[in-house]
């Protein structure tokens, strides 16, 4: 199994059990959540609680809806940016990322991370905000948004932040 952990903050944001699609040369990656449910069933198979004058339902369900990869890495929400406070976290986390990335690949990564800040930045009112486990202010933001008609969210990933680790 493989996953990528946030080349800035170390926190796990995604597995090869998620496939993605590269768009903008690579800059981004594009993976598809699903709603799922999860719980846990609670039976009581004790006395008879009517007679006790306790409940008497003797099952109990506990579902919880949650989004798979959002829950799998304990993704946490970030609160909308404006257009403004985007910007200024958009250049701040280029800056930070392309001192960590070779020298053939920062060039490769500044020609077309422009094109991917742009989509971005004309979809803003429409996007979730997430960070690793670790709430870290420098690392990896994961953007997740609904396509037209769809009920499922999918997921974006800047691909330099995202380091692989073979487990």
């Amino acid at each position: 199994m493989i996953v990528y952990q946030d080349l800035l903050s170390g926190d796990e944001l995604l597995s090869d059990s998620f496939p993605y699609k590269e768009l903008y040369n690579g800059v981004l990656w594009e993976v598809e959540g699903k709603w799922v449910v999860q719980g846990a069933v609670d039976v009581d198979i004790g006395a008879n609680p009517s007679a006790e004058g306790g409940d008497e339902e003797g099952v109990k369900i506990r579902l919880v809806k949650v989004v798979d990869i959002v829950d799998t890495f304990r993704l946490q929400e970030q609160p909308p940016f404006d257009k403004k406070q985007f910007l200024g976290f958009i250049k701040r986390y280029i800056k930070n990322l392309a001192t960590k990335l070779s020298e053939e690949r920062q060039a490769e990564f500044k020609k077309n991370v422009e094109g991917a800040a742009k989509m971005l930045v004309s979809k803003l009112s429409d996007l979730q905000f997430f960070v690793g486990e670790s709430m870290h202010d420098d690392g990896s933001m994961v953007f997740a948004y609904y396509k037209d008609g769809a009920t499922d969210p999918t997921f974006l990933y800047f691909a330099d932040g995202l380091k692989e680790v073979k487990c």
